[in-house]
């Protein structure tokens, strides 16, 4: 049975847990609230970590009870995810400027389609499409079916190729 350390296995994931966060409070200092509240919820089940088949589903699953206990309290329909540093848009895909703002325009539309979509559909997103995840880690983290996952991902990406159509043809 492998030894669970808190340093070594719980701490490298705190960058996942604050992206998948962030993508449910869409608000950067809940989103470090909430992380800090998986740690500390995950330090003090210690004693249950050689229960535990995965740690990594563990805390994603604590995160994201915290995250969607965090929104419900503090009613963040509303907020959106603010534009940080890495937004930047590509500076390999033009030298014009022009080209370069209609890139980041559609980066921010993207980013407000995703949060305008449904909590479980913004989830599943978050963790396939930026974390990587696969159907199955996915459903464990989400308490779903594998088929409810990629039903929930197939609609979500369709929502938002619809609407980003509709707006690139017709306009907001």
């Amino acid at each position: 049975m492998k030894t669970i350390s808190f340093r070594n296995d719980v701490m490298p994931l705190k960058n996942e847990l604050y992206r998948l966060a962030l993508r449910i409070t869409l608000n950067p200092g809940d989103a470090e609230d909430v992380v800090q509240e998986t740690l500390i919820k995950v330090w003090n089940r210690r004693e249950q970590w050689d229960q535990i088949d995965s740690m990594e589903a563990f805390c994603l699953t604590i995160c994201r009870n915290l995250s969607l206990d965090k929104t419900r309290k503090m009613a963040a329909n509303e907020q959106r995810l603010d534009t940080d540093e890495h937004d930047a848009p590509d500076q390999s895909y033009s030298s014009n400027p022009e080209e370069q703002a209609i890139q980041q325009d559609r980066i921010a539309l993207v980013r407000r389609l995703i949060d305008s979509l449904p909590e479980k559909q913004r989830s599943v997103m978050q963790l396939r499409d930026v974390e990587g995840k696969s159907y199955k880690e996915i459903a464990v983290v989400l308490g779903l079916s594998e088929e409810q996952v990629k039903v929930s991902i197939f609609r979500a990406r369709q929502t938002i190729k619809k609407k980003f159509i509709q707006v690139e043809e017709y306009g907001l």
